[in-house]
């Protein structure tokens, strides 16, 4: 009886659970300014990114998203617009940008640039799935 409960329970929590939920991850690597997306541990994207340029930092290591936003403004650099940032350490976040000729290459203050549509793929698979950000040279 116990294993026809543990059953009927394991079918029903794979009847409710879709198909495309899964961890999302997006490994970033700075030497080739490229994101790649993985859900549950297939790649689905790879797009150009742009991280900190020279003077700036993007911080390297692994991470879990600390806070979302779908509309954010920089406190530190003029009120800039950050469409669909995933903060990830402190001021650091994933973010959409405006400046895509910039995009494949190091260009901003330390955070994760990302063309803004590809920017709300990204918020809106974390959003739904949660997250991990590994950042590597």
């Amino acid at each position: 009886m116990k294993f026809l409960t543990f059953v009927i329970g394991v079918l029903a929590l794979l009847w409710i659970t879709p198909a495309s939920a899964g961890v999302v991850t997006a490994k970033i690597d700075v030497s080739e300014q490229k994101m790649r997306v993985y859900q549950n541990g297939r790649l689905k994207y790879t797009w150009k990114v742009s991280t900190g340029r020279k003077g700036y930092y993007t911080p390297r290591g692994k991470f879990r998203p600390t806070r979302m936003y779908k509309r954010y403004y920089s406190k530190k650099y003029n009120n800039s617009p950050m469409p669909y940032s995933i903060f990830f350490r402190g001021g650091y976040a994933i973010l959409g940008t405006k400046a895509v000729s910039r995009l494949g290459r190091p260009a901003s203050h330390g955070c994760v640039r990302l063309k803004t549509s590809n920017a709300a793929k990204l918020y809106s698979m974390v959003r739904k799935n949660g997250g991990r950000i590994i950042v590597t040279n």
